[in-house]
């Protein structure tokens, strides 16, 4: 498929994409209908949401998922209501679960909000940061990612034609550390930074003192800021800072969550959107327009998700805690050298050999039948990198574990012995901290 967007239009506009071969195959017999499609339409990534990457599953007898997104969790509980068929008595969303989550960021990030304008109920954490996208950003924008992030994140600029900034990170004993300096340039000029805390895929952090560095860059440059949190549950200790509640962001930042992620409600599609109410304002009125009205019984089912299952969830999170420091000595103990981490249920893992992770991934799979996330959807650094999840059961994730090892260390120890160098890592550029 062609990727620069003004030859897509210009072979739309004109006709010629008909005879592009990889056009045609690329949409199946589509190529006809081109001449109806929008700016917008023709900016959306085919390729990269297509990647099977992006959401991979298996279904083979005896295969084991080690790439799963969300937690899966049992959750006991009624909706203690009766439900019929309606929509929401507000498109803002149902006023009790926004009460809940108004009260939830008080406690957490120090931060108050009214849940009648500053608390928005969004077709989860992708359809509030639709909602922010739509709201703020036009064509040509320039945009400030943190390298390694979600997918979601640089697909959905992309989509709105913005201009991305990378700024290259690494850990430091489970902390996001990137150099200062060359975030402070990434930032001039920019109209958004979008990061998240804890970040997907690395389950890293953000120090304090770095936060107080963005913090102070985004109120210098005057960026607005989107902020995902929506792994903020699965922490090994409480954050010392929280982004939202620090001087320069008062006005300027925008949080979101998913209950997917923090309640293992996959299937409810609820998320939320807060902030100050003249920014939520207008992401309301976007998703209105385009994804309006959470089904009832969904939100209800994370009101009383959020009511009732407490402690269920902090006993899965202290779960979490231990199998991470499993999977992270089992990992080094095969030589795979995967980044500290300190929240969320996942491992970044750099690959052996100089092998592509899209490559070790497919060569697990088909070895072992072991499913990881490829790396290279989650940023320009992860071509070499795979996404290890363990939010699978223990004895499967135990097993997942051992089959790597007999497919992966396996393959390494041969490439030692033959003189291949075993790891193309790099340590990272030094740290230049600049004084707010």
């Amino acid at each position: 498929m062609v990727r620069s967007f003004f030859w897509r239009k210009l072979l739309a506009r004109s006709g010629f994409a008909r005879f592009i071969p990889s056009v045609c195959r690329s949409l199946g017999g589509g190529e006809d209908f081109l001449r109806y499609y929008s700016d917008c339409a023709l900016a959306v990534p085919i390729d990269e949401l297509r990647d099977p990457a992006l959401l991979p599953d298996i279904g083979t007898p005896n295969s084991i998922n080690l790439a799963l997104g969300s937690p899966r969790i049992d959750l006991l509980f009624g909706l203690g209501r009766a439900v019929n068929d309606r929509r929401p008595d507000s498109a803002w969303g149902d006023i009790e679960l926004r009460s809940e989550i108004g009260i939830k960021l008080h406690l957490d990030h120090g931060v108050e909000y009214d849940s009648t304008d500053e608390v928005l109920i969004a077709h989860g954490a992708s359809g509030a940061y639709a909602a922010v996208l739509d709201a703020f950003v036009n064509v040509g924008d320039p945009v400030v990612l943190f390298d390694p992030t979600s997918p979601i994140f640089p697909i959905g600029l992309k989509h709105r034609r913005a201009r991305l900034r990378w700024v290259p990170t690494w850990s430091d004993e489970g902390r996001v550390r990137f150099a200062m300096d060359v975030f402070a340039k990434t930032m001039r000029g920019a109209k958004l930074l979008v990061l998240a805390d804890p970040v997907n895929p690395t389950g890293c952090v953000f120090a304090p003192e770095d936060l107080e560095q963005i913090a102070f860059w985004a109120g210098k440059y005057d960026v607005l800021v989107f902020q995902d949190v929506s792994f903020d549950r699965w922490r090994a200790e409480p954050a010392k800072a929280r982004l939202a509640s620090l001087p320069h962001c008062e006005e300027r930042i925008l949080t979101c969550g998913s209950f997917a992620k923090s309640h293992g409600l996959t299937a409810a599609r609820v998320g939320w959107l807060a902030g100050h109410r003249h920014l939520v304002k207008p992401c309301a009125a976007a998703s209105v327009l385009s994804a309006p009205f959470v089904p009832s019984i969904c939100q209800q089912a994370a009101l009383q998700a959020m009511r009732n299952c407490e402690a269920v969830l902090s006993e899965l999170a202290t779960d979490f805690n231990t199998r991470r420091g499993y999977v992270l000595e089992q990992l080094n103990a095969m030589g795979l050298q995967p980044w500290s981490a300190s929240a969320g249920f996942f491992c970044w893992v750099p690959v052996l050999n100089g092998e592509g992770g899209h490559t070790f991934a497919q060569r697990l799979l088909s070895d072992s039948g072991v499913l990881v996330n490829p790396g290279h959807v989650f940023g320009p650094s992860g071509t070499t990198f795979v996404r290890v999840s363990f939010a699978t059961d223990e004895g499967r994730l135990r097993e997942g574990l051992n089959r790597i090892v007999a497919c992966g260390v396996a393959r390494a120890r041969y490439a030692a012995s033959a003189g291949v160098i075993t790891s193309t890592s790099e340590a990272p550029a030094p740290r230049t901290p600049i004084a707010a």
